[in-house]
């Protein structure tokens, strides 16, 4: 054999050892390859098994973390206190106004107008935010039906009474118009106490329908220490400025709304509790008031306040009516700049008057043909002589003043 022989060999023979050890090296990729999924899918179960584990214990750890510290934090207030909302840890103070709302629609056209000039007063008067809160409740029946039992009660006992008394007169024989006297009495009674036992039917039969509902309308106000600086005061002494700014604000609110014939007041620390616990609990509020959970022992829901605060409500009160009769010196100083709007209000309003006289002639005139010439002037002379009398009593009364 010579070299170029064995050389070819030698190639052929290495080339089969590299086909060898590539088809070697695949079968060791696919050993490991089929290996490992198991331990990848083992380990994969095990990460779930533990996340969810882990998920298991956060949601304990949460539900357990529920406590009432988290139920206080939900309450938009800290604590009710001399008549006063307090928020925010002492940084804010609220007082609410309670208003009695007024039947629009069955006033006169007259009366209508008084009252939108009313509100619109109030409203430019404002120099401050306030929020108006409208909240409706189920009426309430069951402490008016106390009363009026309570009353019946007593009426029976007086129908008792009188009856007693007339069979006594009976047998002691009294004049027959005495015993009619006492008869119409008893009468009297009875048709009272026929009425009140009537009356308590029907209005129990009423309180089985939960659909009778009552607005109440309220004005919220606010005071913020943070408006001025405070940095100097105790928690006392800004809970007393607090306090006083606004009582001074609620009065001139008050006074404000009933130029437009709506009545304010107040809301003292039991109505704002009544009002927190009805906005806190709508459903139950109607089964369970306030005055149960107060007599089951929950008087710590609020915190009255102390008698000095009458002192001081009068103080305020005398310091409004100062300011008042200032404010009042100043207006009248500036009431020359009337708007000529509102004079000619006034202009009309003066010859009112006149223009119905002067209406009523003209009426009479459209219908001259119908009641004949004669009887249309002597009714035109008597409007003419009621306003020569109209005329003499005014300027008799002015000579007078």
């Amino acid at each position: 054999m010579n070299n170029d022989e064995i050389s070819s060999i030698l190639q052929i023979v290495l080339i089969v050892m590299l086909c060898i050890l590539f088809v070697l090296i695949v079968v060791y990729f696919i050993i490991r390859s089929k290996t490992k999924a198991p331990k990848e899918k083992q380990n994969s179960e095990t990460q779930i098994k533990s996340s969810k584990k882990n998920v298991n214990a956060t949601t304990k750890h949460q539900t357990v973390s529920y406590n009432k510290q988290s139920i206080y934090s939900f309450m938009e207030f800290d604590k009710i206190e001399d008549n006063m909302i307090i928020r925010k840890n002492g940084n804010k103070f609220l007082m609410v106004i309670e208003c009695q709302g007024v039947n629009y629609d069955l006033m006169s056209g007259l009366e209508k107008n008084s009252v939108e000039q009313g509100f619109i007063q109030f409203l430019n008067t404002l120099r401050y935010p306030i929020q108006i809160y409208v909240q409706t409740r189920t009426v309430n029946l069951e402490s008016g039906l106390i009363k009026y039992k309570e009353r019946i009660s007593a009426i029976g006992d007086r129908l008792l009474n009188k009856q007693m008394e007339y069979n006594r007169q009976q047998s002691m024989g009294y004049s027959q118009e005495e015993l009619n006297k006492t008869r119409l009495e008893i009468t009297k009674e009875q048709n009272l106490y026929e009425y009140g036992v009537d009356l308590v039917n029907n209005t129990e039969r009423m309180s089985l329908n939960k659909n009778i509902l009552r607005k109440h309308y309220y004005v919220i106000i606010d005071y913020v220490p943070e408006d001025i600086n405070t940095s100097n005061y105790g928690k006392d002494e800004i809970r007393n400025m607090a306090f006083s700014e606004l009582y001074t604000k609620a009065q001139s609110i008050i006074s404000a709304l009933a130029v437009c014939n709506v009545n304010g007041k107040i809301l003292d620390s039991n109505g704002l509790a009544e009002l927190l616990y009805i906005a806190y609990n709508r459903d139950d509020a109607e089964i369970y008031d306030l005055d149960k959970a107060l007599n089951a022992g929950y008087d710590e829901l609020y915190s009255t306040g102390e008698d000095v605060l009458r002192k001081r409500m009068k103080e305020l009160d005398m310091k409004i009516e100062r300011d008042a009769q200032i404010l009042a010196n100043d207006s009248l100083k500036n009431a020359m700049a009337e708007s000529e709007e509102q004079r000619k209000v006034k202009e009309k309003e003066a010859q009112m008057d006149e223009l119905i006289r002067q209406m009523a002639k003209i009426i009479i005139d459209e219908n001259q043909e119908i009641v004949g010439s004669d009887v249309a002037e002597k009714a035109k002379q008597k409007i003419t002589e009621s306003e020569t009398k109209t005329t003499k009593k005014v300027r008799k009364t002015k000579e007078e003043g």
